[in-house]
């Protein structure tokens, strides 16, 4: 079987083929435009059972990948970090091309064997953009507030208290009796930001409804667990897509990066906290465990036992963060089972 390892970019691709022993039998570069699609299988048809892999299927290789797949192709998605040690480990220095890059691509691809194929997008996209775009607007809010609060600070004495929301805004506004241009322009500035903040927390509630529409449309569970909003289980969703690509709980925690690192030499054995992982999920989990800390349940049940067993509450979080994991696995692929037929 030929390897062909992709390494794309935004206005070029770089292709090459691999033979079964790693060789690089030829390599070609693309310009990224509407024919790329049917110029790279015209090229890769010289080629018997071509395998694609494609670095960043997700980012920049989405495009050729999704192309790829609908022509009935399969195709991995080789992350940037492994294609980079590939391209080290087989070169032995840091020299770096687009043709060296896509053959690392390919030597991933022939040899690790947990690499994600690329599935035809479908809910879990949807669900991705829409709460990566309330994400966004919620960092605007929160520095449109922060501006907001700098204006007060200057137009009332001693200024406003922290935990600034748009009732307060306004009604601290009401209050201001400007004496001078300068502080005229100050409250107008405040009246402006003051339309912003309620403009971005309007969209904010109006894709918090249509990401609840996408989650019904999946029959997901995930809401029903304790600390799991409608946004923390779309986040969930659109990370993980089909959670049956991970091979066991203990896959899915290292995913996340809420399972521990084995940092232990000769007779020492140790564990550290994993900085890697999906940041995004990992937050998931971390809103989730202080959820379940403050309020009754299993899980504040499990983190007073880890306190007591002498763990620091940090500690004592991690570990419920890890438990929490297990239990979002095995829920998503609970909600993939088929379901017993209901009894007329």
């Amino acid at each position: 079987m030929t390897v062909i390892g992709i390494d794309p970019h935004k206005s070029s691709l770089t292709a090459a083929a691999l033979d079964a022993d790693g060789t690089a039998r030829v390599t070609r570069r693309f310009a990224v435009n509407k024919a790329t699609g049917p110029a790279v299988l015209a090229w890769a048809s010289q080629f018997d059972e071509a395998l694609f892999a494609v670095e960043g299927a997700r980012g920049l290789g989405r495009g050729i990948s999704q192309y790829l797949l609908s022509q009935g192709h399969e195709v991995l998605d080789v992350p940037s970090t492994l294609s980079m040690k590939a391209r080290v480990l087989h070169t032995g220095g840091g020299r770096k091309t687009d043709a060296a890059d896509a053959r690392a691509v390919g030597w991933v691809a022939q040899h690790h064997e947990g690499l994600r194929r690329v599935v035809a997008e479908d809910h879990a996209e949807i669900l991705d953009l829409l709460t990566r775009q309330r994400d966004a607007f919620k960092c605007e809010r929160t520095r449109a507030l922060n501006r907001l609060h700098d204006l007060l600070r200057d137009l009332i004495p001693g200024g406003v208290p922290q935990g600034l929301t748009l009732t307060r805004a306004r009604a601290a506004v009401r209050t201001v009796r400007p004496a001078t241009a300068v502080a005229r322009c100050r409250r107008d500035l405040a009246r402006d930001l003051i339309g912003e903040v309620a403009r971005l927390e309007k969209l904010m509630d109006d894709y918090e409804q249509r990401i609840a529409e996408e989650l019904q449309a999946t029959g997901t569970s995930l809401m029903e667990l304790q600390g799991i909003s409608t946004i923390l289980a779309g986040k969930i969703l659109g990370e993980v897509g089909d959670v049956r690509r991970f091979r066991s709980a203990g896959h899915f925690a290292s995913y996340t990066g809420a399972a521990p690192l084995d940092t232990s030499s000769g007779d020492n054995l140790r564990q550290r906290l994993n900085p890697g992982g999906n940041r995004r999920l990992n937050s998931v989990l971390h809103v989730m465990a202080v959820c379940q800390i403050q309020h009754g349940g299993p899980g504040r049940e499990y983190y007073l036992k880890k306190i007591q067993e002498g763990k620091t509450p940090r500690e004592a979080r991690r570990a419920l963060k890890r438990r929490l994991s297990n239990v979002i696995y095995r829920t998503m692929l609970k909600d993939l089972s088929p379901r017993p037929p209901a009894i007329s």
